[in-house]
């Protein structure tokens, strides 16, 4: 092709580039927007509650660490290893024989004792008597008299000697002093065990109810300040658990805030009937101080973050997308409290936001509530 005729191809093609339609008549056909598919949900005026959110720390009410007051052979043990006892339910069965050897012979001891005393008390009403009569010195009488008293001493420390020996040999049988579950054993049946030792032979854990302490920021002391008794909501929700979460009410608002982190400990206490509470368990617990009647709720995926702060898009009766700043009062990552910004029954865009401008015809494809989406 030479340079003219060139020249010639591009100044016909070029009006036809500019009107953007091709080069048959020489009419241009304008571009038309096509509406954003997006998701949207109806914002929402309902009950919520408002909650402090931590971290807990599931402990046991009571944790006994069981150990022997005597020692001996140990003969049996009477449950397995992690199952259910009950306060009072025996545990292990320590050699009694020593004990019952004892226990007789102190009681022996009482006998004899008890004889010598009666005989003494005989020997008084006697020598009362001699004595007044001048047939023995007042001096023999009142030794006689120094007998009894010491012999019904002797007697009052044989009793407690029995008594001391019985309660020995009660300790031969080891019983569980809470309800709760047993941990591993750390003696077996056979050994010798030895009266206080270090080594616990099983502990017994409380886990209905149980505990779950945590800790909240003490700027909400005020708001926490004498309520341990108004049977405040607790939830515990577990780590990838299903499933509602474990309802327990706070009992505990620590007397202190602790300096270092400046937050104030609280305690709650769950019924644990199904026993899904573990001590050592770490659970994210949320406390309910109030519910608020009437506030403004949307979907969490609606409220939107730019260089203006929080806004939404609205879609308003027209199907044209409007973006409407708000204020946030709080969210819970499920869904939003707003203060103002949004009216009830308005329809925000859950879904698809990137791809809006104000003003942008849109195209709703679902929606979900705002209390579908983030029910508290």
């Amino acid at each position: 092709m030479t340079s003219s005729s060139l020249r010639r191809a591009i100044a016909v093609l070029m009006p036809c580039v500019a009107a953007l339609g091709g080069c048959g008549g020489g009419t241009s056909m304008p571009r038309t927007q096509l509406p954003v598919p997006v998701t949207a949900a109806q914002a929402e005026a309902r009950t919520v509650p408002l909650a402090l959110r931590a971290v807990g720390h599931v402990e046991a009410i009571a944790s006994v660490a069981i150990r022997p007051r005597v020692g001996g052979e140990l003969q049996k043990v009477h449950f397995g290893e992690g199952q259910p006892v009950t306060a009072g339910q025996t545990l292990f069965t320590i050699d009694p024989r020593p004990y019952q050897a004892a226990l007789r012979e102190a009681e022996a001891r009482l006998a004899r004792d008890r004889a010598l005393l009666h005989k003494a008390e005989i020997d008084v009403v006697r020598y009362e008597d001699l004595a007044r009569r001048d047939f023995v010195t007042r001096e023999q009488f009142d030794q006689v008299k120094a007998s009894v008293e010491s012999l019904r001493a002797t007697v009052a420390a044989d009793i407690a000697a029995v008594d001391s020996a019985r309660l020995q040999l009660e300790y031969c049988t080891v019983t569980s002093p809470v309800t709760g579950r047993t941990g591993t054993l750390g003696v077996k049946t056979g050994n010798l065990v030895k009266a206080n030792d270090d080594k616990a032979m099983v502990t017994v854990n409380q886990i209905r109810p149980i505990h779950v302490s945590f800790a909240v920021p003490a700027e909400h002391l005020e708001a926490l300040r004498g309520r341990a008794g108004d049977g405040l909501l607790v939830n515990a929700h577990l780590p990838d658990a299903e499933g509602a979460p474990e309802t327990g009410k706070l009992v505990v608002v620590d007397n202190t805030v602790d300096v270092a982190t400046s937050t104030i400990l609280l305690k709650a206490v769950f019924p644990n009937e199904g026993e899904r509470l573990w001590p050592g368990q770490f659970v994210d617990v949320e406390l309910v101080l109030e519910e608020q009647q009437g506030r403004l709720v949307v979907p969490a995926a609606a409220v939107q973050t730019g260089q203006k702060g929080t806004y939404v898009y609205v879609v308003d009766p027209e199907g044209k997308a409007e973006q409407r700043p708000v204020k946030l009062a709080r969210q819970n990552g499920r869904y939003a409290v707003l203060d103002e910004g949004v009216k009830p029954g308005e329809t925000v865009v859950t879904d698809g936001q990137l791809r809006l401008v104000p003003g942008a015809k849109v195209e709703v494809k679902q929606g979900l509530g705002a209390s579908d989406r983030g029910q508290s």
